[in-house]
């Protein structure tokens, strides 16, 4: 049996859904419309770099506690599509995890000491990380004082996978391993640092949450994606080249709006979760 709902979801969730500094869903009118685009048959994905444990905690909780319907078609791709799973009325589904884009234990645990040991003061490491190694902001500390020690941070890891011999990308420097392929790369985002399989990105995220989506016969006449950086643009990109209408909404311009083949809306007057919240409420008065 077929399901063609009149639009598709996919979202970012840092920005459009939970706010950056806060670290929740700080604004309940995310909540409410989501359940409701859920419940009308809308199937929507998030698409993140969050950890399945932070999806669970900061977001699934929520739909669960609003009443998720048990028709929904909603679905989880978290570490960029270093794992995934269906969100359901019980809470998140079994997890599943691409173990071949994971970081080597060694490489993660020298990474980490290094955090642990000389930046403990602006961020913690998120343990609940399967495939990528990810330092986060501390909530008490200024984006001004963050954005100094992530800068140093970064430096320090790019030298310190240098020395391990891990083939490694950092902005414009690239270092490769013995084989000459440089397969892992440092990246940052305004509240974190990743350092993860250059295949993980929101495209591929984007293109696990579509198959899933029609194995179970559910499609959509269009797609919108929501994100506040620019490679949340890739969300995007995966609809178009399936040759399916998609608009993506950039809640955060600041960055700089990218040239795309298909529409961008870019509000410069709302930003981050105040962004989405207004699209959201958009979508809702789009129902049928």
């Amino acid at each position: 049996m077929t399901h063609l709902a009149p639009f598709g979801l996919l979202l970012d969730v840092d920005g459009p859904i939970a706010s950056p500094v806060s670290r929740t869903i700080a604004i309940e009118s995310i909540v409410s419309d989501l359940l409701t685009l859920a419940s009308a048959g809308i199937p929507i994905a998030f698409i993140t770099g969050r950890s399945d444990a932070f999806m669970r905690e900061q977001v699934v909780a929520r739909l669960v506690d609003g009443g998720l319907d048990a028709r929904s078609h909603v679905f989880g791709v978290f570490e960029k599509g270093g794992c995934w799973a269906p969100v359901t009325p019980q809470g998140l589904g079994e997890l599943e995890i691409d173990h071949a884009l994971a970081i080597d234990a060694p490489v993660r645990d020298a990474v980490e000491g290094l955090a642990r040991e000389r930046f403990a003061d602006s961020m913690f490491v998120d343990e609940a990380k399967h495939v990528m190694i990810s330092l986060e902001a501390s909530v008490d500390v200024s984006p001004a004082e963050y954005q100094a020690a992530q800068s140093r941070y970064q430096e320090q890891v790019f030298a310190l996978l240098q020395g391990l011999g891990v083939g490694v990308r950092y902005g414009e420097r690239e270092h490769p391993d013995a084989d000459g392929a440089v397969p892992w790369r440092i990246e940052p985002t305004i509240i974190s640092t990743d350092v993860e399989s250059v295949l993980l990105d929101k495209d591929r995220g984007a293109d696990r949450a579509l198959d899933w989506f029609a194995a179970r016969g559910v499609t959509a006449e269009r797609w919108w994606s929501a994100g506040d950086s620019r490679s949340d643009y890739l969300m995007a990109d995966a609809v178009h080249a399936r040759g399916i209408p998609v608009t993506h909404i950039d809640v955060r311009p600041a960055d700089g709006v990218l040239e795309r083949p298909y529409r961008v809306v870019a509000d410069t007057t709302l930003v981050n979760d105040a962004a989405g919240a207004a699209f959201l409420r958009e979508r809702v008065a789009d129902l049928p």
